[in-house]
Parts: structure tokens; sequence; C-alpha cells
């Protein structure tokens, strides 16, 4: 799903509100240039000084066109243009008012629109403060016309109502302002958490497992996360229609739309894909948009692999306790026949044969209950180099090895992060099948112990390899299976239990073959951590 393109944001409304507000002092200074210039003054207004009131309506309209032009280009802040518009508003309205007579209430009221304008737009303060000046103009207009020329003067009523009216249109305009402003903060965050919302939902829709896939009524594909993507078997983007895309999706939902009940069955979608069982669910009720849901089948797959292997574990080792009680009966009851004396040499050949039969039973039993009574680990950051060397010397000590070889390699220290017991239980483990099937005919076992240095940013490795015939790729596949094996001896879980220890410590057991003949089991641990001393004060952890 590709991003939505950038939108460069709007004027904000105090912009919006200034340009208004210059275009209506534009169409003001235009009024007032027709009462000045045009002969159809002298019947609306008694000029008393015409050139002076020309002058006054020529340097307005420049300012008034000025203050237009500036609105978008000035760096200005919008309350600082309109204190500035409005100063010169009522300056002017001073001056219509004493180069006239008759003009007091029009140009009053055209005042009215500018007070309320400039309130929008400036803080209270200020707007009352121009609000008050227009005030005083109007009533030291009318009070001095009822001194100079009582004919033409106004009521004081009048002018005292002009004044009420510009202090409340100046209050109630500078209320929707801050209405206004806190609604539009509102509405961007509301907006911002919606895109936040959107991104949020498009990257869970995008990593989903599950593969996502939206069309319209005519089967065009709108959405396609990543996972829909690779089980399609990765179409080109071009490519829109779901009957070029995967005609057997594009059938299946036909089907669907059709019976609006039937489970459709699973399918194949692109070549080298997996199988995928789709689900179909309408968006709305006219047909106009459907979603898709591709669930790769091997997942439910491995969960029931997983549930039939932990149910497995939990029969096995019910059953390896119950055996347990009897084998060793059975054991203890064939040391005292063999203590017994002038025991027949064939009845001793079967106590032996009973004997080592009940060694191998109490060694699946105990690899069984290990399994199901796998401890949680504990993991610590340790040298494997050391741990190596150490459990090299160990084995040989409590194992005797005869003419087999196994030692342990390292070029220098390094830390990896594991549980020392579960570490040690799985190089016994690996050591043993080493010893026991890497070796060639008539030839003693050769097995290596070695300990990869890590190069910077790289995990550690440790690896227990052996010269002998290697195993072949069929069986390498199904290694770390449970329960399967191919020596008549075995049990098919020791590997499986080193891989799960591996994993419950967060390290990855996996099987290389060696260049020239032999087996490789590879060990990736996460680096360990060392503790050095800081210059100025105590330890601090570092990562090695």
């Amino acid at each position: 799903m590709a991003p939505a393109p950038h939108k460069s944001p709007g004027p904000s409304p105090q912009r919006r509100e200034l340009y208004f507000f210059n275009l209506y002092r534009t169409l003001e200074a235009a009024l007032l240039a027709l009462v000045a210039f045009s002969p159809a003054g002298e019947y609306l207004l008694q000029i008393r000084q015409p050139a002076l009131l020309q002058s006054m309506v020529v340097l307005y309209t420049v300012a008034a066109i000025t203050l237009l032009v500036a609105g978008y280009r000035s760096e200005l802040p919008p309350s600082r243009q309109a204190a500035i518009g409005l100063g010169i508003d009522i300056a002017v309205a001073a001056a219509v008012f004493s180069t006239t007579s008759g003009s007091q209430g029009g140009v009053a009221l055209l005042l009215l629109f500018n007070v309320g304008a400039g309130a929008l737009i400036l803080s209270q303060r200020v707007g009352l403060g121009f609000a008050l000046a227009a005030c005083l103009v109007v009533l030291l207009d009318s009070l001095y016309l009822r001194t100079v020329d009582i004919a033409n003067a106004r009521p004081l009523a009048e002018s005292v109502m002009f004044s009420v009216t510009y202090l409340a249109t100046a209050v109630l305009c500078e209320l929707l302002s801050r209405q206004v402003l806190e609604s539009q903060a509102l509405a961007e965050q509301r907006g911002e958490e919606l895109a936040n919302q959107a991104e949020i939902n498009e990257l869970v829709i995008r990593r989903m497992r599950t593969g996502i896939l939206v069309v319209d009524g005519e089967h065009r594909v709108k959405v396609c996360n990543e996972a829909a993507w690779g089980l399609l078997g990765k179409p080109s983007p071009e490519r829109r229609q779901l009957a070029d895309i995967a005609m057997s999706l594009h059938r299946a939902l036909l089907a669907w739309r059709q019976g609006r009940g039937e489970t459709p069955k699973a399918m194949t979608l692109g070549e080298g894909a997996p199988e995928v069982l789709p689900r179909f669910v309408s968006l709305s009720l006219t047909d106009n948009l459907f979603l898709i849901f591709l669930d790769d089948s091997r997942l439910y797959s491995d969960r029931a692999e997983e549930l039939t292997l932990a149910t497995l574990g939990r029969l096995s080792a019910s059953i390896a306790h119950e055996i347990r009680n009897p084998l060793a009966a059975i054991m203890y009851s064939v040391q005292l026949l063999e203590e017994t004396a002038q025991l027949p040499e064939a009845d001793q050949r079967l106590l032996e044969i009973i004997h080592t039969q009940c060694q191998r039973m109490n060694g699946i039993v105990q690899d069984i209950l290990g399994l199901a009574r796998r401890e949680r680990s504990q993991p610590e950051s340790i040298d494997i180099s050391q741990f190596a060397r150490r459990f090299v010397d160990e084995y040989r000590a409590s194992h005797p090895l005869e003419t087999d070889v196994l030692q342990a390699v390292s070029e220098r220290s390094v830390l990896a992060m594991a549980d020392p017991r579960h570490l040690h239980q799985v190089l016994t483990i690996l050591v043993q099948n080493a010893l026991t099937y890497g070796r060639l005919p008539g030839e003693p076992a050769k097995v290596t112990v070695s300990v990869r240095s890590a190069p910077p940013g790289a995990p550690p490795e440790l690896n227990v390899i052996d010269r002998g015939p290697g195993i072949p790729a069929p069986v390498a596949a199904q290694i770390f299976t449970p329960f399967y094996t191919t020596s008549e001896h075995g049990t098919g879980l020791g590997l499986y239990i080193a891989q799960q220890l591996c994993e419950a410590n967060q390290c990855s057991l996996s099987y290389q073959p060696v260049p020239g003949g032999g087996s490789c089991f590879r060990i990736i641990m996460p680096p360990g951590m060392t503790l050095m001393q800081h210059p100025a004060g105590p330890g601090r952890l570092n990562l090695a």
C-alpha cells in the first residue's frame, strides 16, 4: 500500500480573515473615492473641504491596496497587519467626519465591520482598545458638531448606541475567534491522531502474516499487503484484475458471492507459492468492496504438529514413569541372578542381554522424562572457549575414549549468553552422537569442539565437528524430528532435545556438512556481556 501524498497545509484561519478584512477595506476606499471624485458625491454628502478629502481618499486607497497585497506576501504576523489597518480605518473615519457633513451614520456603520474583523484577529485587550478608539471618534465628532454645527449634528443617543455596538461587536468577535482557534486546534489534534492511527493500521496490515486483499465489485485489487503478495506468487504491481493475478481465487470469490456460505477449499495461487485457505468478507451491502483473508495452510499444519507433539510428550512421559518401576525391578533381579554361583554360560549371556536392554530402556526413559521436565533456562555470560576446554577434560575423565580423539580448539576468549547446564547437556548429546556415528568403518572417531571467534557484529559460534561419513541429505532434513532415528539402538530424541534446549536459550542449532566428509553441528549463540571498569567511577555493562 503506497503512502498518501503529502499535502501542504493551507492558509491559517487568521490569514483568510485578514484577506477578507483587507478586501473589505479596499471596497470602502473605492466607495469613498466615488464620493470624493464623482459628481454624485455632492448629492450624497456635504463636503466642506474637497481637496483634503480627496487627498485623504487617495492615501487610503493606496494603503488599502498595499495591505491587500501584503496580506499574503508580507512576513508580518496577521495580528500586526490587522492592527495597522484598523488604526488607518479609524483615522480615515475621523478625517471623513471632519471634512464632510451628514456622513456620521454611514461611516460609523461601515466602521462597525472593521472593528469586528479586527477583533477576530487581534487579542482581546488590543481589540477592545481599538473599539474604544472608534467609540471616542464617534462621540467626539458628535460633541463637536453639537458645538459648531448644531443643524447637522446627530442625536447623542445615536453615537452612544454606535459606541456600545462597537464594544459588543469586539467582545463577541473575540469570543468567536477564540472558539474558532480552539476548534481548529482540536481538529488538527484529531486529524493528527487519525493520521497516526491510519499509519499504524497500515503498518499492522502490511506486516500481518495473514494475507489481506481488498477488491471492489469488479474484482479489481485495491489493497494488497506483503503476505498476500507473497502468497499470490509476487505478481507485477501493474496487474490489478484478480482474474489476471489468480484465476482460482477469482472463481472462488464469484462462487462465494453467489452462495454466501460455502467454505472455499484450499488452493495454490502462484507458481512456487504455498497452499492457502481463502476467507471472504463483504465490506458493504451493495457488494462494492470485499475483504479476502489468505491463510497459509502451513501455519495450521505447524500448529497441529505442535499440539500433537505436546500431547505425545505428555503421554510418553506418563508411560515412561509407569515403566520405570518394573524396569528397576527387572534390573535388580538381573543383578541378583548374576551373583548366583555356577550359573551356566548360556544363562550368563542371556542375563547380559537383559541387562544391556534394561540400560537402553532406562536411557530412553531418562530422555523422555528430561524432555517433559525441562527446567526454564537461566542464561548468563560465559566464556565458551574455557567452557569447551573444561567440558572436553571432564568428558575424557568420565568416558574412556581408548583410540578415539576428542579435542577442543579455540583462538581466544569468546563471551556468549547461555545456561551452563543446558549447554553442557547439548554438548554431551552432540559429542556422544559424533563419537558413535561420526567414524569411518575400522577407524577411530575424531571429534573437535571448536569455538569460533565472532567478528564485530556477528554472533559467536560453537561447533561439534567429526570426520565421519556425514549425513545424507534426506536424513539431514529430519534429524531434528522427535523419535526419528536410523539406528536400531537410538531413541530419536537426542538431537530434538538439544535443539529445544538451544531455542530455550535463544540459540540456534543446525547441521552443516563438512567439505571432504564429516558433519558439523553448529550452535549460534547470543553475544555475552562483560563488566568493564569506567575510568571515572564504578563498573558498567558493555556488550562483548
